[in-house]
């Protein structure tokens, strides 16, 4: 028995800009993480001037906001992801649980009991 039935009036909403952002999202994805690798690999190529400890530093700098950068990325394209899936489910067609018979149907529950 399956715990979900598929409702004959239900009707499924023509697929939309969800589908666009999903099957882009690989592609999104990677774009987003050369971006900030690459400038990261640039500053390194990059002619500096002043001390070693200096350049050192910089380069450290330049590091730590590349991998922010990723980070940031990876979080977004995860929620932009799920929010595309969250709508491309709640488009499809409508399902409804096994129903159950209320015992008190009858009579509603009248307020609160003491």
């Amino acid at each position: 028995m399956s715990w979900l039935r598929k409702r004959t009036d239900s009707r499924r909403a023509p697929p939309g800009l969800e589908w666009e952002l999903l099957k882009n999202m690989p592609r999104i994805f990677v774009i987003g993480n050369l971006v900030p690798v690459l400038a990261a690999g640039l500053a390194r190529l990059w002619p500096h001037s002043g001390s070693p400890e200096a350049i050192a530093a910089q380069l450290h700098m330049v590091d730590i906001y590349a991998f922010s950068a990723v980070v940031l990325h990876w979080t977004l394209v995860l929620t932009v992801s799920l929010g595309c899936f969250i709508v491309m489910v709640m488009k499809g067609p409508v399902y409804e649980a096994d129903s159950y018979p209320l015992p008190d149907a009858d009579r509603p529950y009248p307020g609160p009991r003491r």
